[in-house]
């Protein structure tokens, strides 16, 4: 049988994988685990469910190897020695298609990329913590703003409270979603923030500091390097390598129906885990009666 090449950027094994003593290594390990768990994604699943067509005379279960290297579009001979457990480098594209191919749900792309010591590129859009629980949460703290944001600052998730205050996310694209990018680039948020020019050191250090164990991954990056194109003023702070905690503060925002005018808000944090590296909800809360009182008129204007 004719066996196709290494795919670019995939590595062959060195001769002493195949033909030496046992590697005992943590990379051996990592690499074995990976193998088997491939396997076992592999013999899960019917030809059938990935539109190939079925056979009756399949000494195996599920899909054969050089069926997954033709949906993932990497060469038969370096699957193969993947699912051997040989020491082969594989990329994060590679295996962000050979994911897709057997099909894994984002509990098991976090495992194989785990395995693999690589950063999933797709990561920054498994919104798994959108839960209904939070979704009930959120709409309980109305009439206060509420967000569900991640490390990165995207907004996952917001009550109706936040989009009749800060503007409707929805409206923005995608990636923009995100109180980085919203702080210098959104028209709304750079004039209605009165104390801007201090939030905005704030959080670019607050920002430098949560990348710090990310610095490699493309979710954390591609934010970054969008605004040092576009932003003058995020080049400046960035350049200056500034790092900040985690504290909560007063913003006065001024609401651009002159109904509602001036919000002194403090935000708070409610993290879904101990750890502060992590998915949280984000209320905002008046810090004087006059603020709350606003924010209940604007509830009842907006139904």
């Amino acid at each position: 049988m004719t066996t196709a090449a290494p795919i670019a950027g995939s590595a062959a094994p060195p001769a002493s994988a195949a033909g030496s003593g046992p590697d005992r290594s943590a990379d051996a390990v990592r690499r074995a685990e990976l193998a088997a768990f491939l396997r076992s994604r592999r013999e899960r699943i019917t030809p059938d469910r990935v539109g190939l067509p079925g056979t009756t005379r399949r000494r195996t279960p599920g899909l054969r190897r050089e069926e997954v290297a033709h949906l993932a579009a990497v060469g038969v001979t370096w699957y193969t020695w993947l699912e051997q457990g040989r020491a082969c480098n594989v990329s994060a594209g590679v295996l962000d298609a050979i994911a897709r191919a057997l099909l894994m749900d984002p509990a098991e792309r976090a495992h194989a990329f785990a395995l693999a010591g690589t950063t999933d590129p797709r990561a920054a859009t498994e919104h798994t913590a959108v839960t209904p629980t939070i979704q009930r949460l959120l709409k309980r703290l109305e009439p206060y703003p509420a967000a569900l944001k991640n490390p990165r600052y995207e907004i996952l998730a917001y009550n109706r409270a936040y989009a009749y205050v800060f503007g409707d996310p929805a409206e923005l694209d995608p990636e923009h979603r995100s109180a980085l990018w919203l702080m210098f680039m959104n028209e709304r948020w750079r004039t209605q923030f009165l104390d801007r020019e201090a939030m905005l050191g704030d959080l670019v250090a607050k920002y430098r500091k949560a990348m710090a164990e990310h610095v490699a991954e493309p979710a954390w990056k591609a934010p970054v390097e969008e605004l040092l194109k576009v932003s003058p003023e995020f080049r400046e702070l960035w350049e200056r390598r500034d790092v900040a905690p985690m504290v909560s503060h007063v913003k006065r925002y001024q609401h651009p129906d002159p109904d509602i005018g001036l919000l002194r808000l403090e935000h708070r944090h409610m993290w879904l885990a101990p750890d502060s590296d992590a998915h949280r909800v984000v209320a905002y809360l008046p810090v004087d009666d006059e603020t709350d009182e606003r924010l209940e008129r604007l509830a009842a204007r907006t139904g």
